[in-house]
């Protein structure tokens, strides 16, 4: 029989806890639309034993535990780490959603495993969870122009006409997100009688 936590993972949305609107916690913003879809975004609680908000949903005979961790980003590994434990997830398991520079605004990709490539919250997954096998969705917010530096860029807030297209991009990241995860959904392989 199988055991009843191969049907859990765990959603993790990557960011600095606070700084709402910015482009680096655009993960944070793709997990509350996916409450929101689930319909269990009145039901996110502070879980102190991983200093993040969770909350829990059903999704294609999955159970999700969906994160923001209460942290700054180069330390959200830690709240991962601690879910997992807490959930007895492995790394291929865990979903983690986050801000990608190198891709144009509104380009959504899901990847399996690979470098940080130099993503701080990513790398402090990796090193968090001694793993790189996590699957990540990328959520574009493409390159800054000028003479902007990247950490400002990324920790500004998007501007109105980036605003006005944000919904479209949550609803296609929250979208393959799902696909995603029902496509690896364990079947049951017990017999039909």
């Amino acid at each position: 029989p199988r055991s009843p936590l191969e049907r859990w993972r765990l959603v993790a949305g990557l960011g600095n806890y606070g700084l709402w609107g910015t482009r680096h916690s655009v993960g944070m913003e793709v997990l509350d639309r996916l409450a929101r879809q689930l319909e269990v975004a009145d039901r996110w609680r502070v879980d102190k034993r991983c200093c993040a908000d969770v909350t829990l949903a059903a999704a294609h005979g999955l159970e999700l535990v969906l994160l923001k961790p209460r942290r700054f980003m180069n330390l959200n590994g830690l709240s991962i780490a601690s879910a997992a434990e807490i959930y007895s997830l492995g790394p291929g398991d865990i979903y983690l959603v986050h801000d990608d520079l190198d891709k144009a605004l509104g380009k959504v990709a899901i990847k399996l495993g690979g470098s940080a490539r130099g993503h701080n919250g990513v790398q402090s997954c990796i090193s968090a969870m001694h793993s790189n096998e996590m699957t990540r969705l990328r959520i574009g917010i493409g390159r800054p122009e000028g003479d902007v530096t990247v950490p400002n860029y990324v920790l500004s807030p998007f501007s109105a006409g980036e605003r006005e297209k944000l919904e479209q991009i949550l609803a296609q990241a929250v979208t393959c997100l799902l696909e995603h995860i029902r496509s690896r959904a364990p079947t049951d392989l017990g017999c039909p009688w």
